[in-house]
């Protein structure tokens, strides 16, 4: 197929073009470069050995959308590109809600009027809200900050096209934690600014950037005091798109919602022991309050994506932090300007 993947040089969605060209697929890009940089999609044509079309404007705009799709032939779209920082989203609840809803209304109504029935879409654990233990895929939606509620919104505006057009077919993929890297080093996450994750932090300690982790919090009911988090690595999450874009092809009803994880919970201080081994030395950390709204525990239930995508997530935490840290050293500010 001749895939669209809005947000392609962003982090998951950069790693997502390179499986899709290694199954076959013909990609184009669309991105704001808003949460990436241009030096991305040389890499990314490094890694493929093709050369990738990146259409270089905001999705919010309906005029330059609808150009795309009336000169470029597409079968499937991937949509990744959003605002996604939870705490900025509480500042600044406008802009998320006006950029993460405008651009979905612009991208399907594109792909309505040009006969595109196929997307995939990037959702989020937080649309679980505070109640993320063992989440499964019918649990109801509720999300706690602005940006969670653009994921919960997005959700349902796209199920209720669904009905309205019989002929297309969504996915809609939850995911918890992705952490990782390319294994190659080349490609890897670039957080602008002061890094909101907590191993992209951990690298940053790691390569010199930051003076010490703070630990939010170690009194949860957890074995060592610090919350969980389901971490699952970039590139099984990419693999994940990949086979929920199969699954469109043969899907009899119009939506499929599908969690992405491991289904195992980590603490923040078993992260960073993992992160030391691939360092081969002890990191600095200190223990601060807890965070507003950070709950104890989070991790998915991914047995309806095992059994209905035929998915499973591989890797290891140790797998995680040793590419992590392959492309933290390969790159320690992260991609150039």
């Amino acid at each position: 197929m001749r895939v669209l993947v809005s947000g392609g040089t962003g982090y998951i969605g950069s790693h997502t073009v390179v499986q899709l060209v290694a199954a076959g697929h013909d990609v184009l890009i669309v991105d704001n470069f808003g949460n990436s940089k241009p030096s991305v999609v040389n890499r990314l044509e490094a890694l493929t050995g093709r050369h990738l079309p990146v259409h270089s404007f905001d999705l919010t705009d309906h005029d330059k959308t609808e150009h795309l799709f009336a000169n470029e032939p597409i079968d499937a779209v991937i949509h990744f590109a959003g605002l996604k920082a939870v705490g900025e989203s509480v500042e600044l609840p406008l802009e998320y809600y006006e950029n993460n809803l405008g651009s979905t209304f612009s991208l399907v109504r594109a792909m309505r009027r040009h006969g595109v029935t196929k997307l995939v879409f990037s959702s989020s654990a937080t649309v679980y809200g505070t109640d993320q233990e063992a989440a499964t895929e019918e649990r109801p939606t509720f999300a706690t900050n602005p940006y969670g509620w653009t994921k919960v919104m997005q959700e349902q505006i796209l199920r209720d096209v669904a009905v309205a057009d019989p002929s297309v077919r969504i996915a809609l993929l939850r995911y918890f934690n992705p952490i990782g890297a390319h294994a190659s080093g080349t490609i890897g996450e670039d957080p602008q600014g002061i890094p909101n994750n907590l191993v992209p932090f951990i690298a940053q300690v790691a390569v010199g950037r930051r003076e010490f982790l703070s630990v939010y919090g170690d009194d949860y009911p957890t074995p060592d005091g610090t919350g969980q988090r389901d971490y699952i690595h970039v590139e099984d999450l990419a693999a994940g798109h990949l086979a929920a874009l199969n699954r469109l092809g043969t899907m009899d009803e119009p939506v499929g919602t599908w969690n992405l994880g491991t289904g195992q919970g980590t603490s923040v201080l078993e992260m960073l022991h993992a992160f030391e081994r691939a360092v081969g030395r002890e990191l600095p950390y200190r223990v601060v309050d807890r965070r507003p709204g950070d709950v104890a525990v989070s991790y998915a239930d991914p047995a309806k994506a095992n059994r209905e995508l035929g998915w499973v997530a591989t890797r290891t935490i140790d797998d995680m932090c040793a590419d992590t840290w392959r492309w933290q050293q390969a790159n320690p500010t992260g991609y150039p300007d």
